[in-house]
């Protein structure tokens, strides 16, 4: 005997692990399978004859209504993934909140159906996918990567950029205004007398007097400005779209901002104080590399002047030592 196929098909949809629902020309419901009735909290009765947006007021109408119309016209199939739209009906999940997710992230497959009798598209199927998991997953691995990516051009202790980056920047902000000339400023500055720090209060004192510089020059730049740890007790600043006098003015208020106050190491005050070289492309340097000796040079030039002093590179003087 043989058995007609067809004769499947309802307890196949109303059993299949994915939300199928069919709906005509005019947005009607025409099927809703069980697992559409237990997620939305409607039954087939309920829902069959009536306008899909009818039934569910709170669907992106316009989004969903323009996507089955071009099924209809195109008469091709249509997707659409969690990542495009996490969610087509607000369905509840089952996954630990830690998830990250309010509700469940679907997939969505957009059928055209065609008449056998007049071959016109008169229907279109669409059937949902829960995605949760993947989505979930794919999250943590987009977080895990970002967190990756923030790890490795971050310094540990101080939380600026490290060496490694510092030294990208300065070769594409570098090449950037050979390109367009644009004023481009680099300052560079450590802090004097570390090594006396470091012996003093031992390696976790002079920590602290790191961590705490380098917060306070972080509050006195702008976002776009390019903040590091050379290396050391040395910092590195690249100053976009900032000319000589300007690149003066900030170097002067982070002089002052690092001695206002001493850093407190427990109940310990420690004195600080800073030596910077300050350095501007003007179209003299060759590469990065000289446009850096320059600024290590005008660096050197305030140490070996008294410390706790600005210096410009290529200018006699540019500001005395602090009293």
């Amino acid at each position: 005997m043989t058995t007609d196929p067809q004769h499947f098909l309802p307890a196949i949809v109303d059993n299949f692990e994915a939300g199928i629902f069919v709906l005509d020309k005019n947005m009607q419901v025409v099927l809703w399978n069980n697992y559409m009735a237990s997620r939305s909290g409607k039954s087939a009765p309920e829902v069959l004859g009536k306008n899909l947006f009818d039934a569910f007021p709170d669907l992106p109408k316009i989004w969903l209504e323009k996507k089955l119309r071009s099924v209809l016209v195109l008469k091709n199939f249509a997707f659409t993934s969690w990542e495009q739209r996490p969610w087509l009906f607000p369905f509840s999940h089952n996954r630990p909140i830690t998830g990250g997710v309010d509700y469940m992230q679907q997939n969505c497959v957009f059928m055209p159906l065609k008449n056998t009798d007049t071959n016109e598209i008169e229907h279109i199927c669409v059937t949902l996918f829960d995605v949760t998991d993947v989505a979930i997953y794919q999250r943590q691995l987009t977080e895990a990567l970002e967190k990756l990516e923030i790890s490795s051009i971050t310094d540990g202790l101080t939380q600026v950029y490290n060496r490694r980056y510092l030294q990208q920047r300065l070769a594409s902000e570098f090449a950037r205004v050979q390109r367009s000339p644009q004023p481009l400023t680099m300052l560079m500055f450590d802090l004097d007398h570390f090594k006396k720090i470091n012996d003093t209060y031992g390696h976790v004192g002079g920590d602290e007097v790191l961590k705490t510089v380098a917060s306070r020059v972080k509050s006195l730049i702008r976002a776009h400005d390019v903040f590091g740890r050379y290396g050391g007790e040395e910092f590195t600043l690249i100053l976009p779209d900032t000319d000589q006098a300007g690149a003066m003015t900030l170097a002067e208020r982070i002089r002052l901002a690092i001695q206002a106050e001493p850093v407190m190491f427990g109940e310990t005050p420690i004195k600080v104080s800073t030596s910077i070289g300050l350095c501007s492309v003007n179209g003299q340097f060759n590469n990065h590399e000289a446009w850096l000796q320059a600024a290590d040079e005008a660096l050197y030039e305030a140490k070996h002047n008294g410390r706790n002093q600005v210096r410009v590179y290529g200018l006699p003087s540019s500001g005395a030592a602090a009293p």
